[in-house]
């Protein structure tokens, strides 16, 4: 039987996970492959501590370069993480006609372009299923299974921690504050969270939807982002009564040729099947003009769901080399010469409903100051709420408005802050009504 020879640089977690699936699944793998796939050689800067899985010591090497510059190896697994030096071992893998696959994401957002130009430039594929939605296909799904599509709209709980807290929050209350910890302390989120909890790994994966998506190279200054940590558990209680629940959502829409790219909390009607993705799982919902809507879910995270994801991308190449086929499927799916530019949507150009909770003094003539503003501003408004009386102190005063311009709801959110009625700062949300549907 055939063997081909990989190498894998990043025996972490999720490296970890891959040495585990091939060992496990060894057998399945083959005769799915028709090949055997050998580990010949695994890098990293400890090899030393015991991963929990049996590995030959004598494959362990600190060097990278020793699997980049190996003849005999023809994929390269590169689970370093980061940008540097996780670019240079993949270019250089690329220089010596190596096959790579990623996990990530990072790097892809913000030098997709130079990358995939290089595995095009080389003649070489690159695999990067776990950069999205860890053990979910939607890569594949996006690459393939939709290429007759034209994308309508992504919408996206593409972040596990940022979900898990929101999670948390809605079905157990709580501060924000003290879910994260929670989460720390169980192991859902990192030490440090920023990345998570600020919607900027959400932000990086949607970069790399939208460019398959779309057939361009948008970057991460290219999406408007806003994280979780202002949600409070005042603004859940009023999500629950006006039938929404906040999920930090990945939006992409088309529209003449332009795209929405954007990333924050985001109230979901309760009904919708993405309202009810909780904990740690992950799901993305598609639209195609032919298909009509999909929805992918799973653990978008986690050692073997993404390890999974690895090893999926290690057999596509595999069947790819057997048949002496290089590059059957572009890197984003367009090809090359069809790679484009497309015109972000500014987002205080775009219009949708709002949720706003303003913090005023409980005195007669309140609403009736805020409602002018907001009318003055082309602001219509839907409902109201207010319910606890603290006569002369501080109370909530929560409006859904029916749609509304990003921009007008800004400059008369920043109207109202100044008056001498609000004490604290407004907080408002955008609302999708119907994800998916008439797109």
């Amino acid at each position: 039987m055939q063997k081909i020879n990989i190498g894998l640089i990043g025996f972490g977690t999720v490296g970890t996970g891959v040495v585990k699936v091939l060992n496990e699944n060894a057998k399945v793998i083959q005769e799915r492959l028709g090949a055997e796939i050998v580990l010949k050689r695994i890098a990293d800067k400890d090899i030393e501590r015991d991963r929990g899985v049996f590995v030959d010591k004598s494959i362990l090497t600190t060097d990278a370069l020793e699997i980049i510059n190996d003849p005999e190896i023809s994929i390269v697994i590169e689970l370093v993480g980061g940008i540097e030096p996780a670019k240079t071992f993949i270019l250089k893998a690329f220089e010596n006609k190596k096959n790579v696959v990623t996990a990530n994401k990072a790097l892809l957002a913000t030098h997709g372009e130079e990358i995939f130009s290089s595995a095009i430039k080389n003649g070489i594929d690159i695999g990067f299923e776990a950069s999205v939605g860890g053990g979910i296909p939607i890569i594949k799904s996006m690459k393939e299974g939709l290429a007759a599509n034209k994308i309508n709209s992504i919408y996206g709980i593409i972040n596990g921690t940022a979900n898990y807290i929101l999670s948390k929050m809605t079905n157990e209350g709580g501060k924000f504050e003290d879910v994260l910890k929670k989460a720390q302390e169980k192991g859902y989120a990192e030490k440090d969270p920023t990345y998570d909890i600020e919607g900027i790994d959400t932000a990086h994966k949607l970069a790399i939807l939208i460019n398959l998506a779309y057939g361009t190279n948008i970057k991460l200054d290219d999406i408007y982002i806003e994280g979780i940590t202002r949600i409070a558990p005042l603004d859940i209680k009023f999500a629950k009564e006006f039938g929404y629940r906040i999920k930090l959502l990945a939006i992409a829409k088309e529209d003449a040729g332009k795209i929405e790219a954007r990333v924050h909390p985001t109230m979901v009607p309760s009904e919708q099947p993405l309202a009810n993705v909780d904990g740690v799982y992950n799901a993305v919902h598609v639209n195609g003009n032919a298909v009509g809507s999909v929805m992918f879910y799973g653990r978008g995270a986690g050692m073997m769901p993404t390890a999974s994801a690895v090893v999926s991308d290690v057999i596509d190449i595999c069947r790819n080399m057997k048949h002496s086929i290089k590059i059957r499927v572009s890197p984003l799916s367009y090809l090359p010469s069809e790679i484009k530019k497309v015109e972000i949507k500014n987002i205080e150009t775009l219009e949708m409903p709002y949720y706003i909770r303003f913090s005023v003094i409980d005195k007669p003539g309140v609403l009736s100051k805020i409602s002018g503003i907001l009318g003055s501003h082309n602001i219509s408004i839907l409902s109201v709420v207010q319910k606890d009386r603290k006569v002369g102190g501080a109370v909530p005063l929560v409006i859904v408005t029916h749609d509304a311009k990003e921009k007008e709801m800004r400059q008369a959110i920043s109207e109202i802050d100044k008056l001498d009625i609000t004490l604290d700062k407004t907080v408002y949300l955008r609302i999708e009504e119907s994800i998916g549907a008439g797109e």
